[in-house]
């Protein structure tokens, strides 16, 4: 008798973890749509995903949103706001605690090619004007056959928290001086991008670069408001940078 409540209680038990083990666990997704071939105007589409068939990070959700539910969302380079942020979808986790619903638009204050996906021509035109490679005085001076560029270890260490800049445009895109004045300001990403070839040893273009960038809106429409510093997803430090690159060109005139 006992043996068979015991069997009774422990098959039950085992029926309610499977229970609770199949409960979805639900989670919102509000996302920016504008496909530019529809006529439309954008709007937010909300998308629900069981976390208990979903990994941790955002990205996650939106390719099992592309996969399973709606293969038209288009989004791309990982880079987005969500949640009222810049950051990388890859490495934005997903909050589990909260019943809210996440929120993710394009990267803000700029023209959108479609949902999740933001036109970055300008961006990288401004990134391609301070010539982002070793520069010399002496065109072709310097190839293989003359050997490597050399610097100290005291040296290369002086372009960390540059060099690990992925060009997401997150910093630039979170920058009040950089929505109004885009055509002119270069922007937080490439300005740090400027002083890391104007801090490379190796370059013999300096006092070439600080000219070029010494100029009332490529550089000086920065504010040090900071957006840019607290939004880096990698963690780098772009207001000091630009700070730091207003100190050279002023020491060079």
């Amino acid at each position: 008798m006992t043996s068979s409540v015991s069997r009774k209680v422990f098959g039950q038990a085992a029926l309610g973890l499977r229970s609770m083990s199949s409960a979805k666990n639900i989670k919102l997704f509000q996302i920016y749509r504008w496909d530019p071939d529809q006529n439309q105007k954008p709007h937010t589409k909300t998308y629900e995903i069981d976390m208990n068939e979903c990994g941790p990070m955002v990205l996650d959700a939106l390719i099992k949103i592309k996969g399973e539910q709606d293969p038209t969302l288009t989004f791309r380079r990982l880079v987005m706001n969500i949640n009222g942020r810049n950051t990388l979808a890859c490495l934005c986790y997903i909050d589990k605690d909260s019943s809210a619903a996440i929120k993710i638009n394009p990267l803000p204050h700029m023209y959108v090619i479609k949902d999740l996906v933001p036109d970055m021509t300008n961006f990288y035109a401004q990134y391609t004007s301070i010539k982002p490679w070793l520069r010399t005085k002496v065109e072709d001076s310097h190839d293989l056959d003359h050997g490597e560029f050399l610097q100290s270890k005291m040296d290369r260490k002086r372009l960390d928290g540059m060099y690990e800049c992925i060009l997401c445009a997150c910093c630039s895109t979170s920058c009040p001086s950089y929505w109004w004045n885009a055509d002119t300001y270069l922007g937080p990403a490439v300005l740090m991008q400027a002083f890391r070839w104007v801090e490379d040893s190796r370059d013999e273009m300096t006092a070439e670069r600080l000219a070029e960038l010494d100029d009332a809106f490529k550089l000086y429409r920065c504010h040090t408001i900071m957006n840019c510093s607290k939004t880096c997803p990698k963690g780098l430090n772009p207001g000091k940078a630009v700070a730091q690159l207003k100190k050279r060109v002023s020491e060079s005139h």
